[in-house]
């Protein structure tokens, strides 16, 4: 397993991506996600959509897991964030 590098504010990151995700994938209209759905469930969900749209690289196989996904998905949403986004600080 290759050793990630921790990243500035990845919860609030994470969060952002999960918002940004969930919207994402709404928008699409391929799910509609319910206020009972688990963190987990909407990091895992939101990273395989992802990975289908190829707009992130998948994790290799035996790296799959919660905490590898949130962190692709913190990687992905502060790329998609301004450079000056109080988050990216």
């Amino acid at each position: 397993m290759t050793k990630k590098k921790k990243l500035a504010n990845e919860t609030a990151l994470l969060k952002e991506a999960i918002r940004l995700g969930m919207e994402y994938g709404e928008k699409r209209g391929v799910v509609e996600f319910e206020p009972t759905d688990s963190a987990h469930e909407k990091i895992e969900y939101i990273y395989r959509l992802l990975v289908h749209d190829k707009l992130i690289q998948p994790l290799a196989k035996l790296d799959v897991s919660q905490k590898a996904m949130a962190h692709k998905l913190a990687l992905w949403v502060s790329k998609q964030l301004p450079g000056d986004h109080p988050l990216l600080k």
